[in-house]
């Protein structure tokens, strides 16, 4: 495997680790700076406020450096900053430093994503970007267990002290693995933002937010829907979300096959109709207490189905300025986080079972169907411009 590949896996992996691994920890964390969780709950925002603020303005300012450097700067900065995480010792501290290590997510991802698809042969793009959003699902199976396990039993600035470790490991695999690249934005910032004019990519960007939206939906309320509807002991929710993160990892590589088989647009599009098929069928396969981790695997494999083939049909839309255009969907991912999550919560808050959430996601989705279609009828009616190397 190219070690270039390897090397933004790894990255891939500390932000993943970071990102999930607070939600995990959050209790020992408001405990330690005496603080509410709901109070402690805002730095999972700022992380998330922060991927989208910096995705753009990242990836702009980065653009006047060769593409290798701006990813090095990117993960040194990334690195940075959850080190410094773990020294925080105030909720204000954490709060800064959550949010200056949610800046370069997006910009990491959405350059890499097109560094990736650049360093594979002809052909296989997707396996190449599914190879750097492996870091990001292995993240799900590994490090946020480990970093929750001895976040909960030493001290919670241990799970960001191990991510610090991995963002190491990652600069020295980017700075003696990954080739020398051109710039990242060879036409320049003003240029770059003239893709925000095609509606193609507007549409696209719609669909990340609120086809993924989806999944969050589910994902959001899976500890009550695992405790409360299916009748697990607590002990299970953890095993049960190795178990999402084992169907992530899965549907990683299935989705660049699909995406290599078809087209990206069209693998999406599968990928969302049987988002609402499961999502549906888990409301009534939840009650039951091996249905209920059958389906969080499912759920899993199918969400992440989603990841290569979306972030492809992306770059096709912002040809020119493919890098901006890929960051831009990094952000998307996070408003489809926050979406997903606040929309889900409304039926529960209003006395609905948990498992009205995975209507609401599933009602997500089905509107990720439509704009699939959308962007289908889009391509074809621009059909006649020059045809991309990862076509959609």
């Amino acid at each position: 495997m190219n070690k270039a590949l390897i090397a933004l896996a790894i990255g891939g992996f500390g932000i993943g680790m970071t990102e999930f691994v607070i939600m995990g920890i959050l209790p020992d964390v408001a405990s330690a700076l005496d603080i509410t969780i709901p109070q402690a709950g805002h730095f999972i925002s700022a992380y998330a406020l922060g991927v989208v603020v910096g995705a753009p303005l990242l990836t702009g300012i980065g653009g006047k450096w060769p593409a290798h450097k701006t990813l090095l700067f990117l993960m040194l900065w990334f690195t940075v900053f959850n080190t410094l995480s773990a020294f925080a010792n105030s909720y204000t501290l954490l709060l800064i430093s959550r949010f200056l290590s949610g800046l370069p997510h997006g910009a990491f991802f959405g350059i890499g994503a097109v560094v990736a698809s650049k360093l594979a042969k002809p052909g296989k793009e997707a396996r190449a970007i599914a190879t750097m959003f492996t870091g990001l699902t292995l993240a799900n199976v590994i490090g946020v267990p480990l970093g929750t396990y001895f976040g909960h039993n030493f001290n919670w600035n241990i799970a960001f002290f191990l991510v610090g470790i991995v963002g190491i490991c990652a600069i020295l695999g980017i700075k003696f693995w990954m080739p020398e690249l051109p710039k990242s934005s060879p036409e320049g910032i003003v240029k770059d933002f003239k893709v925000l004019k095609r509606l193609e990519l507007w549409m696209v960007i719609l669909l990340t937010t609120i086809g993924t939206g989806g999944f969050f939906a589910w994902y959001s309320y899976i500890a009550p829907l695992i405790t409360d509807v299916a009748g697990h002991p607590e002990s299970v929710v953890s095993y049960a979300m190795i178990l999402a993160g084992l169907g992530m990892v899965t549907g990683n590589f299935i989705g660049a096959k699909l995406a290599e088989s078809f087209s990206p647009i069209y693998a999406v599009l599968i990928a969302l109709i049987l988002m609402v098929i499961a999502l549906v069928s888990n409301t009534y396969l939840a009650h039951d207490k091996i249905g209920v981790l059958v389906m969080t695997f499912l759920i899993g494999t199918i969400a992440f189905c989603l990841s290569t083939p979306v972030q492809m049909a992306v770059i096709n839309s912002a040809k020119g300025s493919e890098m901006l255009g890929s960051s831009l969907n990094q952000s998307a991912f996070n408003m489809g986080n926050a979406s997903g999550a606040y929309l889900a919560g409304l039926p529960i808050a209003a006395g609905y079972a948990y498992t009205s959430a995975d209507f609401v996601g599933a009602g997500m989705a089905s509107a990720g169907i439509i704009l699939s279609f959308v962007v289908i009828y889009l391509r074809k009616k621009n059909k006649n411009k020059a045809p991309n190397p990862i076509e959609a």
